[in-house]
């Protein structure tokens, strides 16, 4: 694929992976648009582009009438990333806001087909995966695509939602004609990450001295936690690869339990605490690993970082860019939100989608 000139939208560019992504499309010489409501994304994830023009951004809310439409119109690929997502204590105690998603990408797919978009590249979740195979933390368990159901049982309103996702552009495939692809990231870490996910929480208790250190379940849920420079490269190869609408899994086959990862940020900041766990707490399914093959097959893709190397850098990041007295400050929040109570306090209204398009 020729992405020079290829004009892309990126729905939740702001975000944590959009932002990421965006930086890749620019680098590959893309034309690239971003539309974001910042309730979670930021202005400075895009500062470079924004800085040189390189990209175009609108401020604005894709449930909105006109936006979705406005957004899509003129562009090539759309890689859908906007939702109303968070990590586990997010997605376990906002259902409402999560659900929300459902209309979100609904909306987003139909203004596709009516403004002759041709590609849609969808970021779907392991979420989508039933809940009752992923029990047992001792079974060497692979998540393939094709276990996903029937029978359906989803991780809450967020994996329906995205379940749902699937299927709709899928639908759209069969029926309209329209490009797609869905990729189903699995637990994403990496610079720009948000305290509400588990590895920078862990980063971000470290950070603050906490002390004992809180581990939210028993410590023995098993993750295979992938670096956000591996998730872009994947989703890049599924916008080349993929048209028909297959769902990918992108993900790493590591199994890391989430109680050694809690060890190495210990040693790796050099933070003594007792840790105290609390299986009360939201904590998910607990055996949840990809398994990458067809990845590997159909994309020539599979992931290049390791996650202790990965999650050291993380850290550097973490503790060279925050600013310690603020995230003491707000942590538990954090932990739950979207964002920070000074940035809840101070939001803004989306701009009129007549007057959303801003040149930077």
């Amino acid at each position: 694929m020729n992405w020079k000139n290829t004009r892309t939208l990126v729905t939740g560019g702001a975000s944590f992976i959009g932002s990421a992504l965006v930086d890749a499309l620019v680098q590959r010489g893309a034309t690239v648009r971003v539309v974001d409501n910042f309730s979670s994304g930021r202005r400075e994830n895009l500062a470079p582009h924004l800085k040189s023009n390189a990209i175009e951004l609108m401020h604005a809310d894709l449930l909105d009438d006109g936006v979705a439409r406005q957004s899509v119109r003129g562009m090539d690929l759309v890689f859908h990333l906007a939702a109303d997502h968070g990590g586990r204590g997010y997605v376990d105690l906002h259902q409402a806001a999560c659900a929300g998603n459902l209309g979100l990408d609904g909306i987003l797919f139909r203004a596709c087909v009516q403004q002759n978009v041709e590609k849609v590249v969808f970021a779907s979740s392991g979420c989508i995966y039933p809940n009752y195979i992923q029990n047992d933390p001792t079974e060497m368990l692979y998540l393939t695509e094709d276990k996903a159901g029937p029978p359906y049982d989803a991780d809450n309103l967020y994996g329906w939602a995205k379940l749902m996702a699937e299927m709709t552009l899928q639908a759209y495939h069969r029926d309209y004609g329209l490009k797609a692809a869905s990729c189903r990231y699995f637990t994403v870490y990496g610079p720009r990450g948000h305290e509400n996910h588990a590895v920078i929480a862990m980063i971000a208790r470290a950070f603050v001295g906490q002390n004992p250190f809180v581990v939210w379940g028993n410590g023995e849920q098993i993750r295979n936690w992938t670096h956000v420079d591996d998730i872009v490269s994947g989703t890049i190869r599924a916008a080349e690869a993929i048209g028909d609408g297959t769902a990918i899994n992108l993900g790493t086959t590591e199994r890391t339990r989430v109680i050694d990862a809690v060890h190495e940020v210990l040693r790796y900041t050099g933070h003594k605490a007792g840790i105290e766990l609390h299986p009360e707490l939201p904590t998910g399914p607990m055996n949840r690993v990809a398994d990458n093959s067809l990845a590997k097959r159909l994309l020539d893709w599979e992931p290049q970082i390791k996650f202790m190397i990965g999650l050291r850098s993380t850290i550097d990041w973490y503790f060279s860019t925050k600013d310690r007295k603020k995230i003491a400050s707000e942590l538990e929040t954090l932990l739950t939100e979207r964002q920070s109570t000074a940035r809840e306090s101070s939001r803004i209204a989306a701009p009129d989608p007549a007057s959303a398009t801003v040149s930077a």
